[in-house]
């Protein structure tokens, strides 16, 4: 009986996880796809490919060049042209996609949420004068510019190649953690007013709804695109 070859689209601490665990059950060989949008990602169990497929078609080669049994969307749940591509090269190759999705956050008692769509509408959403943390990557700053009033705080995994297109802004490297304390000091360190955040999901990054919440800060949080 010949090897599953597995696919495993990721980026995210649930596609670690999975990469870890089918490697360890064995009986498969397992590559993970990453963006390549960190410069040292952590590592992971079995082999690692790093760099984007060219579109459908791309992607749909690959899967029959490799001999690919099977694919698993372990993306951000909001990188939606990957999955879209997923979705329709995995049809045009014929390959079985499973998609994993960790369950988005919820408002508890304690919250100062504002729901919004998109980002230009949480961009207008910030109170005027505001400190605010932006929890975003650094592709989606620039929906922020137009806030002049405000000082912003981001956090970034590398370091910016080019200056942030925001007038009062200064750059903290790290990643998002799930301990509320560590994130908590952060904020304080930090006199954080207001917290901008995409409605990711999973226990990795709710430190920072938890640390908000603990400290009564506003939370601007953007929903999920539609499935």
């Amino acid at each position: 009986m010949p090897i599953e070859k597995i696919l495993i689209l990721g980026g995210t601490a649930e596609a670690a996880e999975l990469a870890a665990r089918l490697v360890a059950q064995g009986g498969a060989e397992v590559t993970t796809s990453l963006a390549g949008r960190t410069k040292e990602p952590a590592p992971l169990a079995g082999a690692v490919r790093i760099g984007g497929f060219g579109g459908v078609e791309g992607l749909a080669a690959y899967l029959s060049a490799n001999g690919i049994s099977r694919v698993i969307d372990a993306t951000h749940p909001f990188a939606t042209r990957i999955s879209q591509n997923a979705q329709a090269a995995c049809a045009l190759a014929n390959v079985p996609l499973e998609v994993v999705r960790r369950s988005v956050w919820r408002r508890e008692p304690g919250d100062r949420w504002v729901e919004v769509d998109t980002l230009a509408a949480a961009a207008e959403a910030l109170p005027v004068g505001a400190t605010v943390f932006l929890a975003l990557g650094r592709q989606y700053i620039a929906a922020f510019a137009g806030r002049t009033d405000c000082r912003f705080v981001v956090r970034m995994i590398d370091p910016p190649l080019d200056a942030l297109p925001l007038r009062d802004a200064i750059v903290i490297l790290g990643k998002a953690s799930a301990d509320p304390d560590a994130e908590r000091a952060l904020f304080a360190n930090h006199s954080i007013t207001c917290l901008v955040a995409r409605n990711s999901g999973g226990a990795a990054g709710h430190g920072k709804i938890a640390a908000a919440r603990q400290m009564g800060i506003d939370v601007v949080i953007v929903g999920r695109p539609a499935p």
